[in-house]
């Protein structure tokens, strides 16, 4: 346990300045290192179940998208839709010339596609969310100006708000359901899925986020309707949860218990940011929408 508190204490305060201070090129680059990475261990995972995808297309198509989003910011807002479609036909060409048995070639296609949509595309969304400032100011109804205000280093500083919110919820609903299920866990959640987790558990997370996501706006988003604040907390936490469960099934039926090694204590990359996978185009959804809070 001390292993994954000291991992945390130090990721975490470079994390928030890449998340709130950043410009946008740093941004993209860590956020290109990052997808990268995710889609390296999720292409092993898949391997494991004998799903050889395409690594090419999907580390292309991963990237283009994370580029796309920074370029649609200023333009029309159609670049990731046709990346997207492109990379649909890309996989399911490709797959044809690289499958020698007609039987693989519905596994290649569908992992190389779940592999871009799960890592790739949820990543990039990361990038309006911080830095369009379309959603941030359709996302409040009043916050004395903050959604318009400019950021020191690009995006609208509510964007970056929204990013540290989300992150916050996520990092608080992961604490508080580990240790909550460690003392009180009795009840098993999703026992074919994952053995460990307990419905204790669970509602320990959830209530850890919306504590978290309350306090946060309560303290940088001064006029903000409360309970809106809980319900887009919520579901970010509840989204989040499904993906912690989501990639725990992913591994389970690979026969693994973690996507990797890179992270002392935690495992891989991938198995912190699982629940980020699901809850970042969670919040994108609600805000593209036009909720507000």
């Amino acid at each position: 346990m001390l292993l994954r508190i000291v991992t945390a204490l130090v990721l975490i305060p470079p994390a928030l300045y890449v998340l709130y201070r950043a410009p946008l090129w740093l941004f993209l680059l860590v956020l290109l290192a990052v997808v990268g990475r995710n889609l390296y261990e999720y292409l092993a995972i898949a391997r494991q179940t004998g799903a050889r995808g395409l690594p090419f297309i999907a580390y292309a198509a991963g990237g283009a998208l994370c580029v796309a989003q920074c370029v649609d910011l200023k333009g029309s807002g159609f670049l990731v839709p046709v990346l997207l479609a492109s990379a649909v036909l890309a996989t399911m060409f490709l797959a044809l010339l690289r499958t020698k048995d007609v039987t693989e070639y519905m596994v290649t296609v569908s992992s190389t596609l779940l592999g871009i949509l799960y890592v790739g595309f949820a990543l990039s969304c990361l990038v309006p969310l911080g830095f369009d400032s379309r959603i941030a100011i359709s996302s409040v109804w009043t916050l004395s100006g903050r959604a318009v205000a400019t950021g020191p280093f690009g995006g609208s500083r509510l964007g970056r708000d929204l990013l540290v919110f989300l992150f916050l919820i996520i990092w608080a609903g992961d604490a508080f359901a580990y240790f909550i299920g460690r003392a009180l866990g009795r009840t098993p959640l999703f026992p074919r899925v994952s053995p460990n987790k307990t419905v204790e558990g669970s509602v320990g997370g959830l209530l850890g986020s919306l504590l978290i996501g309350w306090v946060f706006a309560q303290w940088q988003w001064h006029g903000v309707h409360w309970w809106r604040v809980i319900i887009v907390a919520g579901f970010i936490a509840a989204s989040g949860q499904v993906g912690d469960l989501a990639e725990s099934a992913l591994k389970r039926g690979s026969n693994i218990k973690d996507s990797g090694a890179l992270l002392p204590g935690h495992g891989g990359l991938l198995d912190r940011m699982d629940s980020l996978l699901f809850a970042i185009p969670a919040l994108w959804s609600v805000l593209a929408l036009g909720v507000r809070f």
